[in-house]
C-alpha cells in the first residue's frame, strides 16, 4: 500500500507508463486468445476494445484508490451525474451533430458534394448513436479525464491543455506504417479537436458532459453521412479542400471550422480563467 501511494510523487511520465503497463498486463492474457480465435477482424477489433475500456474503468478507480486515495476518481475527472451535466452533453451532441451537417451542407452549396438518399437511413441513424456515444464516452474519459488529470497535477494549464491535445491527436495513427503515413494529414485537424474539447470541459468548470457530447455528435454526424453514402464528392476541387481519403478533419473546410471553434472557445475560456 505504501509503494502504491509513492507513485503519486512521480513524474507524469513514471505514473503513466505503470498505469499503462499495469492496463495492458490484464488486458492482453485476455485479448489475444479473441484475436486468436474470432475470426472476423472487425468483431474481434470491437471485442477486445470493450474488453480495454472495461478494463480501464476497473484500474483507473483502483488507481485513484490506492494512489491518490480518491474513491470518487471518476467525479473528480468530471463524470458527474447533474441535471447540469446531461443538458451539458444534449447541448455538446446538438452542436457536434450541427458542425458536421454544416460543413458537408457548405461544401454542397459550393458544389464540391452533392447529396444523395438513403434506404437505411433509420437504421444507420440509429447504429451510428449507440456508436458514437460508446466514441465519445471512452474517448473524453481517457484523454479529458483521467489523462488531463494527470498532466495537470505536474504542468500548467496551458502545457496541459497542448500535451493533452498533440497526445490524443497522435493515439490515432497508432497503427501500420502505411495506413498511418496515409492517414497523416488528419494531424492538424485532430489536434485543434483536442484544443476545443479541453476548452470544452474547463468552460464547463471541468464537467466531461459538454465534451462527451460533442465528440459523440462529431462520430454520429459523419457514421450517418459516410456509412449511409449520403454525399458523393464532385471531384471539382482537390482533396486537400474537402478532405484528404473523404475525411473532412483532413481538408481546408474542416480546418477552417475546427479553428473557428477553437477562437471561439478560446474566448469564453479567458473570460474565465483561460485557456
Amino acid at each position: 500500500m505504501t509503494k502504491l501511494i509513492k507513485i503519486a510523487s512521480y513524474p507524469f511520465l513514471g505514473r503513466i507508463l505503470i498505469f499503462l503497463l499495469a492496463l495492458l498486463s490484464i488486458w492482453l492474457p485476455l485479448a489475444a486468445p479473441i484475436y486468436l480465435l474470432v475470426k472476423d477482424s472487425n468483431l474481434a477489433t470491437i471485442l477486445t476494445m470493450a474488453l480495454l475500456f472495461s478494463e480501464f474503468l476497473f484500474l483507473v478507480r483502483l488507481w485513484g484508490k490506492k494512489v491518490y486515495g480518491n474513491s470518487q476518481v471518476l467525479k473528480s475527472y468530471g463524470l458527474i451525474n447533474t441535471r447540469q451535466n446531461g443538458f451539458e452533453f444534449l447541448i455538446g451532441l446538438a452542436i457536434g451533430l450541427l458542425l458536421t451537417f454544416s460543413l458537408f451542407g457548405v461544401q454542397g452549396l459550393l458544389g464540391f458534394v452533392s447529396w444523395q438518399k438513403s434506404d437505411n437511413l433509420p437504421r444507420i441513424i440509429a447504429e451510428g448513436l449507440l456508436s458514437a456515444l460508446g466514441v465519445g464516452f471512452a474517448e473524453e474519459l481517457v484523454f479529458r479525464g483521467w489523462l488531463l488529470e494527470e498532466l495537470q497535477r505536474d504542468y500548467s494549464d496551458r502545457v496541459s491543455l497542448w500535451a493533452n491535445s498533440i497526445l490524443f491527436a497522435l493515439s490515432h495513427f497508432i497503427k501500420p506504417v502505411v495506413p498511418m503515413l496515409r492517414s497523416w494529414p488528419q494531424f492538424p485537424g485532430l489536434l485543434l479537436l483536442g484544443l476545443i474539447l479541453v476548452g470544452g470541459k474547463r468552460s464547463r468548470q471541468n464537467r466531461l458532459g459538454l465534451p462527451i457530447g460533442f465528440h459523440a455528435g462529431l462520430v454520429w454526424g459523419y457514421y450517418m453521412i459516410n456509412v449511409g453514402k449520403l454525399i458523393i464528392y464532385s471531384g471539382s476541387v482537390p482533396d486537400w479542400v474537402t478532405g484528404v481519403n473523404g475525411n473532412p478533419l483532413a481538408g481546408a473546410i474542416g480546418l477552417l471550422f475546427l479553428g473557428t471553434l477553437v477562437l471561439g472557445m478560446r474566448k469564453i475560456s479567458e473570460q474565465s480563467k483561460g485557456l
